[in-house]
């Protein structure tokens, strides 16, 4: 009776605990989508150009490569990057994602584009360990410093822009701005569908990370918590 009382309360704890984050997706959904995804990200770039913003470097979070070709969400941070790169905006570029829900290393596919358009090699920078959104910051942080970068910016779309918002500000010592794309602005290169050869990106024996790890799991890869932030004193990388 005892071991029955304990699997009921353990199951209304899991049920309550995914009730609550049903609840939370929703309203992230819902206030996600009340955000205006032109005005802000317009007000940020004019920002920087106004300001004569020059980074050493952006970050260019991965999405999987599916199909053999690039998905509108892919395609449209690629060329954000290679726009704010020609722009003078952004000396480099650090693209980020390991190979997580496909055989391809998300970082290697963005960047073989990235060449395509016309970003020269020597200012495309790779971290291919990321497998979630706070790890493609926090790997393309140690990347810079590793290259000595100085100034940082995060180049992705204006959901995971806003999303990562307080990740940014709470994890590292040197500011990483924000310079989510312009819907208006990549509007002018949609037409350009470059050719790559994915074959270069490729992970031999792959296996999805759904398969490895359950979604509760990857619930809190999201949510940083699989870097072992014990090690940085407050819990907050060091100034590049």
């Amino acid at each position: 009776m005892t071991l029955l009382l304990e699997g009921k309360r353990f199951f209304m704890r899991r049920f309550s605990s995914l009730f609550l984050f049903m609840i939370a997706s929703a309203l992230i959904v819902q206030m996600a989508s009340c955000l205006t995804p032109r005005k802000g990200p317009q007000k940020l770039y004019t920002k920087a150009v106004q300001e004569g913003k020059v980074y050493d470097a952006i970050i260019v979070p991965g999405i999987p490569f599916n199909n053999g070709n690039w998905d509108s969400v892919m395609k449209a941070r690629v060329l954000w990057s290679w726009i704010l790169y020609k722009n003078g905006i952004a000396k480099n570029v650090i693209y980020s994602g390991a190979a997580v829900y496909s055989p391809y290393k998300e970082s290697v596919i963005m960047g073989l584009y990235a060449e395509q358009l016309g970003i020269p090699k020597e200012h495309i920078f790779y971290d291919t360990n990321a497998r979630h959104s706070t790890e493609n910051v926090y790997y393309s942080y140690l990347v810079a410093k590793e290259a000595g970068f100085k100034s940082l910016a995060l180049a992705t779309d204006p959901f995971q822009s806003f999303m990562l918002k307080s990740f940014l500000d709470k994890r590292f010592r040197t500011k990483i701005d924000r310079l989510p794309f312009v819907t208006d602005t990549l509007a002018a290169y949609t037409h350009l569908n470059p050719k790559i050869n994915p074959r270069k990106a490729k992970v031999n024996n792959f296996v999805s990370i759904t398969e490895q790890e359950s979604f509760f799991r990857r619930f809190r890869g999201t949510l940083g918590r699989d870097i072992d932030w014990s090690k940085y004193p407050d819990g907050k990388l060091e100034a590049l």
